[in-house]
């Protein structure tokens, strides 16, 4: 039976996140940085996929308030979502287009679903993220207690905020996955799956690096985006979104 070796993602991209990647038999990457639009991350991910690693565009929509994010993963959509909507608004934007909805890290610090939330939109969720390198041991385990009360199938990524964090997680999918919509399809019917890391120092190593950068994203980073950077390309008011989305924004 085929496998796919998928990480679900990333959140940077260039020639070193490829390299890393094929050298640890990575076969997809799902690329979705932080409040930048969708053509632009098709653009960049259309760049850096060759026969040998498919780049995926993802999206992770900060749901919510910057005070109560609500993290949501979306892959295979057809059109820009913007940040800072309502997570019902968020959720049923993502079902008519009809991607792939994955919440990442649940329950961990102030910006994922809850277990509340992941009871309530159960049936709009197609796996939760049961590790990540920013995790700690104690959140691994509850996202799994998570994931195993709704009977939702788990993943796991290298949640990459820095190069060196690609290819130490991945997730294994017994399926021959070559195109994003095959990633759409696989995650959305279940396919079986199984989740894999890196051990030993070298991966210690990088899991202490990435929860280092989570210290420095939300405190001078944060503070530069909401004193300092303006209107976020992600914005809801953007007259990129044209409005659209102004009866579920929450700023």
């Amino acid at each position: 039976m085929p496998t796919t070796r998928v990480d679900l993602h990333v959140k940077v991209l260039d020639e070193t996140v490829v390299r890393r990647a094929k050298a640890a038999g990575v076969d997809v990457l799902v690329y979705a940085p932080h409040f930048t639009r969708l053509p632009d991350i098709r653009e960049r991910a259309a760049a850096f996929s060759d026969e040998d690693l498919l780049v995926v565009p993802g999206r992770e929509l900060f749901t919510g308030s910057y005070r109560d994010r609500k993290h949501v993963l979306a892959v295979g959509l057809n059109e820009g979502v913007p940040d800072f909507v309502t997570l019902d608004g968020a959720l049923t934007e993502l079902e008519r287009q009809g991607a792939a909805v994955l919440a990442p890290h649940p329950d961990f610090l102030t910006v994922s679903l809850t277990p509340a939330d992941v009871e309530a939109y159960r049936d709009r969720l197609d796996g939760v993220e049961t590790y990540n390198p920013k995790h700690l041991p104690h959140h691994d385990q509850r996202a799994r207690r998570v994931a195993d009360a709704h009977d939702l199938p788990q993943f796991g990524s290298s949640y990459a905020h820095l190069p060196g964090s690609v290819g130490q997680v991945w997730t294994e999918f017994d399926a021959d996955i070559d195109s994003a919509t095959a990633l759409v399809d696989a995650l959305q019917s279940g396919v079986s799956r199984s989740v894999h890391h890196e051990d030993g120092t070298g991966h210690y190593r990088h899991r202490l690096a990435e929860k280092l950068h989570l210290v420095y994203e939300n405190t001078w980073e944060k503070v530069d985006r909401l004193l300092l950077s303006g209107m976020e390309p992600t914005h809801p008011r953007h007259i990129a979104y044209d409005g659209r989305f102004d009866d579920v924004a929450v700023y």
